[in-house]
């Protein structure tokens, strides 16, 4: 959901970094009004993680412009401090403590009076369902319930922008789905959101805006409903009985550009532009060709599949580089 504004929260401009020779940013540029989520989308290595740094203020800028609540990110680093918050990808909780002596400990870090800080953190509480472990130390928490508590002290200081670098990796089904509420709740009150991810549902779930990120420069972006239809194609899924016949049938078909195989899910993926009718002569090809088809579907295409087209290789494979 996004609240109209005139003026973005965050502003970036031709952003660049580099470790040596290695260019992990290259002319970065997008802004985030109140109230959206733009999801940052690609591998491991893409620079990600490194545009956050820089934008939190944790890495300094070698190029471009960057400006949060109208205060510039390289020159005004300690009030762009003031106007962040920033859940990176390990919990900065303290395990010692509970849920509301860590929101208390953030509170006196972000200089809030005493009596605010009490209601702030109260409000924080019930918000986002905290009382089932509020009073217990965080030590004892699951990962859900950690990563949850991290993002909630984010808040403390009720920041108009908010970085969520990774901030599902490693939970479980469930506990993801309770962090893709957060996020929810906190953009529908106007926090503008840039939410770092390689996790393609989670992107196409929470995201108005997607950058597609590749080695370092945008690849690709829109909505999601716009980068999903820019292939202007449909997907022909097929899984085969035998585990030895993906890599025959990605073979007959042919067109490496067109074909994903997936040997151990015994699947194949195909873009396919004349829909039904292509598929169906596929399909008869794979059976003269002797493949032992288990199932099929034809759907329509996923943000997995605009990432293959896209960069050649899946969201979640891991890169060497500086980041």
């Amino acid at each position: 959901m996004t609240v109209d504004s005139p003026t973005p929260v965050i502003e970036v401009q031709s952003l660049r970094k580099s470790f040596g020779a290695v260019e992990a940013v290259k002319d970065l540029s997008f802004s985030v009004k109140a109230g959206q989520v733009l999801g940052l989308l690609g591998p491991n290595g893409a620079g990600k993680t490194t545009t956050i740094k820089m934008l939190t203020t944790l890495t300094r800028l070698d190029g471009g412009v960057a400006s949060i609540g109208g205060f510039d990110v390289r020159t005004q680093s300690d009030e762009v401090r003031q106007v962040i918050g920033l859940a990176g990808q390990s919990a900065a909780v303290d395990e010692k403590l509970t849920a509301r002596e860590n929101l208390e400990l953030f509170g006196r870090l972000y200089k809030i009076p005493r009596a605010a800080r009490k209601q702030r953190i109260e409000e924080l509480v019930d918000q986002f369902d905290l009382g089932e472990f509020a009073d217990r130390p965080a030590s004892t928490y699951s990962g859900g319930e950690r990563r949850r508590l991290d993002i909630v002290a984010a808040l403390v200081a009720k920041p108009p922008a908010v970085f969520l670098d990774e901030p599902t990796t490693g939970l479980d089904p469930r506990s993801r789905a309770e962090l893709w509420d957060t996020v929810r709740s906190l953009a529908s009150e106007g926090t503008a959101i840039v939410l770092c991810t390689q996790y393609l549902e989670e992107a196409d779930r929470l995201a108005d805006e997607i950058l597609v990120i590749d080695r370092g420069q945008i690849v690709a972006e829109g909505s999601p409903e716009v980068l999903k239809g820019s292939l202007e194609r449909d997907v022909l899924e097929i899984n085969m009985t035998n585990e030895g016949d993906v890599k025959t049938a990605a073979e007959l078909i042919g067109s490496s550009s067109d074909v994903v195989a997936d040997t151990e899910a015994r699947r194949i993926d195909v873009r396919v532009g004349q829909g039904a009718d292509r598929s169906l002569e596929l399909l008869r090809l794979l059976q003269d060709g002797g493949i032992s088809i288990s199932n099929f579907q034809l759907r329509q295409p996923t943000l997995d599949d605009v990432f293959l087209a896209l960069t050649g290789s899946p969201a979640t494979e891991d890169r060497e580089d500086a980041e």
